[in-house]
């Protein structure tokens, strides 16, 4: 089945459709960076690097004539908690239209759409109930529901919303939890153990995989890509080395404590539980909990990747800052499987 990723980010979607199979035609997104490392890694996609609103959807259509998922996750910035008085129309809301758009043009089998999980309660349901009847105009069946990226394999606890939906049909159900639980353990203890600034962008494997997960992940791969540490200072190092495994904040004295307040921050990883959701700042301590379980620095963006459930052939590029968005704003991989593999499914129904 052939694909079109809008709002596509460095491809976490098209990377979980292309592990059940999938074929990707196009992908749009608007950062030129974050493109360039899609492309990369997706050579035989066709990628847009520009605003969907120039993009003349009947041109490219004639270009990909068959389009059997429309996916994407398209920022809807009007869904507050203020929002009563807002509709689908409401200005914040125009990246939503364009996704209604392609689908209105492409008229897939299928699209998925995810965004916060707050979506779907604001003003009572209010959005979710005018997303629903805007695709429901357009002939299509909607299902709704939040999934736990670590329902499905994923070492992280991170929540999505997602919307499925399946032109004239009422067959196609949201995946259920399959069982398989990852740890952070799991997901990076065979990758080297290296300390606070160390690190290069193409190196080795110092360990054989241990666990089904990071077989799975490092595949043929011999080089090992994109395995940094963030050098951090001389007082953050002396902090890090106060907080044993498996402890946080709550040990350290009063001069060494901060006035951070995100969740998490200066806590160690659990080895033996799941991670936090990753964001794009995951190299600081004190904006998660993002320290390592037994080393004293922040995660490198290769284990970082890893907890999304990105395998290491998959490569980020760009400056550190950038690499930690394209990671932090993705779709886990392996949560979009599920969601690929619940279509399959239902084709064979």
């Amino acid at each position: 089945m052939i694909v079109g990723d809008l709002f596509a980010g460095v491809g976490g979607m098209s990377e979980g459709f292309k592990m059940a199979g999938f074929d990707i035609a196009f992908a749009v997104e608007f950062d030129k960076d974050i493109a360039y490392a899609y492309s990369m890694n997706h050579k035989e996609t066709d990628v847009y690097a520009d605003d969907i609103c120039n993009l003349d959807v009947k041109e490219l259509h004639k270009k990909h004539p068959q389009i059997d998922v429309i996916i994407g996750g398209p920022p809807c910035q009007g869904f507050s908690q203020k929002g009563k008085r807002l509709n689908i129309n409401d200005k914040r809301n125009y990246l939503f239209r364009q996704y209604v758009r392609f689908v209105e043009e492409f008229k897939p089998k299928y699209f998925v759409l995810e965004n916060v999980p707050n979506i779907i309660t604001t003003s009572n349901g209010y959005f979710k109930d005018q997303i629903i009847q805007e695709f429901e105009k357009l002939g299509y069946v909607v299902k709704y529901g939040v999934l736990k990226a670590s329902d499905f394999g994923v070492p992280q606890d991170r929540h999505r919303a997602v919307f499925l939906g399946e032109l004239s049909e009422n067959t196609l159900s949201l995946p259920q939890p399959s069982g398989v639980r990852t740890t952070v353990k799991d997901a990076i203890y065979d990758l080297p153990f290296i300390a606070s600034g160390e690190g290069n962008e193409q190196d080795v494997y110092d360990k054989q995989p241990t666990s089904e997960y990071q077989k799975e992940l490092r595949g043929d791969c011999k080089v090992l890509h994109n395995h940094v540490s963030t050098a951090h200072s001389k007082i953050a190092l002396e902090r890090l080395a106060l907080i044993p495994k498996g402890a946080g904040k709550e040990v350290l004295p009063p001069e060494h404590r901060t006035k951070s307040i995100y969740s998490g921050t200066w806590s160690r990883l659990l080895e033996d539980g799941v991670a936090a959701t990753i964001t794009t700042r995951f190299d600081t301590p004190s904006s998660g909990r993002f320290t390592h379980p037994i080393l004293n620095r922040c995660l490198t963006v290769r284990e970082a990747a890893r907890i999304q459930s990105f395998p290491d052939s998959f490569i980020f590029y760009g400056t550190k800052t950038i690499q930690m968005k394209e990671v932090g704003n993705a779709v886990p991989p392996f949560l979009a499987r599920a969601i690929a593999y619940e279509i399959l499914k239902n084709e064979q129904k």
